[in-house]
């Protein structure tokens, strides 16, 4: 019955016996006869149906209320008992670039939850560098990172996305009247990283050497803190992911170089031999949110 009863809560949360199917990849026939089923095993009439479309009954409005809870502590219980018994389940790292402000990777971990409720997803934040020596030694099974090396045929090499690079200013400052700056225009605003203390050299030499930046480098470990230095116009910070301000005491302007917008492209690794199950299936639910 725990099966019909998920299959019936996601036909009420998509308006959809269609969508629902898609969802549980099975056809439409199957799961309108398993909620047909259930209105049976229950002795009640959940859903009204109509030609192509359906309203829920009162009965059907009562008992879908009521089904989450029990679901939700049906869940619960389910991962209590794995802890108890020693068996946490598959654990399944995955490495997220620091600071990415992108919805695209949570809702990865949303919908791969819901595909493999056994599997638990760790995330691991970091640098680029840094997220590539835990992938390379094993440490970590997949990481969602910024290209700054050739492919390796020892990897995976999955281009999601190839983005436009922002950064983020305070909304007091002079220059968010301008929807895009030159990088040569920011040398005298200091850039604002998020960087670990042993990141700290490589994430300089990156930004100064390799994409640019002549402003003065100022690093911290954590968004809050970098956030709270751009609002009072301290600093501006590169953007990851979106390309939308956090938040609105701040702007988002295009970077520029030459006249040219710099371009970046967010990627997805995973080493070529890596054993584990559920990376594969990770990676394409990954790449359906970009």
């Amino acid at each position: 019955m725990l099966k019909q009863i998920r299959y019936f809560q996601s036909v009420v949360r998509l308006g959809s016996f269609t969508a629902a199917a898609e969802e549980h990849y099975i056809s439409q026939s199957a799961i309108s006869q398993q909620i047909k089923a259930l209105e049976e095993e229950l002795g009640v009439t959940l859903l009204e149906r109509k030609k192509r479309s359906f309203t829920l009954t009162p009965a059907g409005e009562f008992f879908y209320k009521k089904s989450l809870v029990l679901v939700a502590d049906y869940d619960n219980i389910v991962r209590e008992l794995q802890k108890v018994s020693g068996n946490s389940g598959e654990l399944l790292k995955v490495g997220l670039l620091k600071g990415y402000s992108g919805k695209e990777f949570n809702s990865a971990v949303s919908e791969f939850t819901v595909q493999y409720p056994d599997v638990t997803v760790e995330v691991t934040h970091g640098n680029h560098d840094a997220l590539y020596a835990l992938l390379r030694n094993g440490e970590i099974d997949i990481v969602l990172n910024d290209q700054r090396r050739a492919f390796s045929d020892e990897y995976v090499n999955i281009v999601l996305d190839i983005r436009e690079y922002y950064v983020e200013i305070s909304a007091n400052s002079p220059l968010a009247q301008l929807d895009e700056v030159e990088i040569s225009d920011l040398k005298n605003t200091p850039l604002i990283l998020l960087s670990s203390p042993d990141q700290q050299e490589t994430e300089r030499s990156f930004y100064a050497n390799d994409l640019g930046f002549q402003s003065e480098i100022y690093f911290t470990e954590y968004i809050d803190d970098a956030l709270m230095q751009v609002i009072q116009g301290k600093g501006f910070m590169p953007i990851e992911g979106s390309g939308e301000a956090v938040q609105t005491t701040t702007k988002a302007l295009r970077l520029l170089r030459n006249g040219k917008p710099i371009i970046r492209r967010y990627c997805a690794f995973m080493k070529a031999d890596n054993p584990k199950k559920h990376t594969n299936e990770f990676i394409e639910i990954l790449k359906k949110q970009f």
